[in-house]
């Protein structure tokens, strides 16, 4: 592993980040790997490597984030709420009536950005086809939501909308916007192109060829690993006994879901965590688990966040909209494990656990205070933290799924901030 290259540089001040990127590129189980922040509009970190020392492997090539591109949907409804084109606190049937059927004309866009809209799982699935932008705009998927009821398997409303909120907010964004568009075609038109930013949701064969697929690591192996102590070099961020406590702490969500009598949202054509490489899936448009992106492009998407809106000269969004999008950030248990603050645009904020807070509070907030966003499957972060106008995105292709929430990226979030508190001090 010492063969390993680490490509790129950081700005003074931050060197020790480009050294934890290096140790631990070396030390965990990575395959491909990019790490880009922003500070107050510049690029301060920009680091990337290939385990495989693949060359191909750049600063540009696109992966697959999964929720992290939750995110993404939220900015796309807060450029929506700058044109007054929609607001969080009207109910969706205000944009699509027909949503409304089977009881659910009282849920409200921050409802739904919320996890709160009880839509979390589908009497049916979808075929990755009918994700296509096309099919969408045929109505296709709009007509499976519409027949939906709500449904909440607890007396706590926060469910984790796992794909499907991504599928809603779609259908109300295409109804608002004087265009039609859908999330892919407005997130290439309004901000992908605006920024020069490499981020997509459903891609074209163009940007396929710069893909690199995600590589899950097997359940065995990560069970396995975690019986290693550091010295004898483990592999995953968590010992046996972390790792445990973690899966004990999630048990009564995972014995909820085998006991529904309701399946979770699925792709028929997606039947586990390698089909997700098919083309279908990528082209499709599943905003909560598909964005196809750089730790670049979202870092520079996210620099315009930390800085409430605009980037270099380029205003997204106003700064009532922006303010409006990261306000009311309501604490609730999310699936009984998760204590989230969701805001009423639809991003977390991760604020400072108190003295003696629960084992998922600190591994969920610690080290990352102050940061708002979302992240994804198996490690991707991206966030921003308005107060120091930071902007973090870290994408790796290895998929590290029994690391909940991604505390090994957040290693570097943690790191960051020490940087600034001894700039700050200097």
């Amino acid at each position: 592993m010492s063969t390993i290259q680490i490509k790129g540089d950081v700005a003074p001040g931050f060197e020790s980040v480009k050294d934890l990127f290096s140790s631990r590129t070396r030390a965990l189980a990575e395959d491909n790997v990019q790490l880009c922040v922003y500070h107050r509009g510049k690029r301060i970190v920009d680091l990337w490597a290939s385990a495989g020392n693949d060359e191909t492997f750049t600063a540009n090539t696109l992966v697959n984030v999964f929720s992290s591109g939750k995110s993404l949907e939220t900015i796309i409804l807060g450029m929506l709420a700058s044109r007054d084109l929609i607001e969080y606190d009207a109910k969706i049937v205000r944009y699509w009536p027909e949503f409304g059927a089977h009881g659910k004309e009282n849920i409200t866009v921050a409802d739904l950005m919320r996890h709160e809209a009880g839509l979390a799982y589908f009497d049916t699935s979808l075929a990755a086809e009918d994700l296509f932008t096309e099919n969408i705009k045929r109505n296709v998927v709009g007509r499976v939501i519409e027949t939906q009821k709500q449904n909440f398997k607890r007396s706590d409303r926060r469910e984790y909308h796992t794909v499907t909120r991504g599928w809603i907010v779609n259908e109300i964004v295409r109804r608002v916007d004087p265009a039609g568009r859908t999330i892919g075609e407005f997130l290439r038109e309004e901000i992908s192109e605006n920024l020069r930013a490499d981020v997509y949701i459903g891609v074209q064969s163009q940007e396929r060829q710069r893909m690199r697929p995600v590589k899950p690591l097997s359940f065995r192996y990560q069970i396995l690993q975690s019986l290693l102590p550091r010295f004898l070099g483990r592999r995953v961020t968590h010992n046996f006994f972390q790792l445990i406590a973690r899966m004990f702490a999630l048990l009564p969500a995972i014995l909820q879901v085998w006991r529904s009598d309701k399946p979770p949202p699925a792709i028929s054509n997606v039947t586990g965590l390698n089909d997700v490489n098919i083309p279908e899936f990528g082209k499709g448009e599943t905003p909560s688990a598909n964005a196809t992106c750089s730790a670049r492009g979202l870092a520079r998407i996210g620099a315009m966040m930390s800085a409430r809106g605009t980037l270099e000269g380029r205003r997204l969004l106003t700064e009532r909209a922006w303010h409006a999008m990261h306000e009311q950030p309501t604490l609730a248990m999310m699936d009984a494990v998760l204590p989230t603050r969701f805001t009423q645009g639809g991003v977390d904020y991760f604020q400072p656990c108190e003295p003696g807070c629960a084992l998922y509070e600190r591994a969920f907030s610690q080290g990352r205070e102050g940061f708002y966003g979302w992240m994804g499957l198996g490690g991707s972060i991206f966030q921003w933290h308005p107060e120091k106008d930071l902007s973090f995105a870290f994408v790796p292709t290895s998929l590290h799924y029994l690391d909940f929430v991604n505390e090994r990226g957040k290693a570097y979030q943690t790191e960051l901030l020490r940087c600034l508190d001894r700039l700050a001090v200097s």
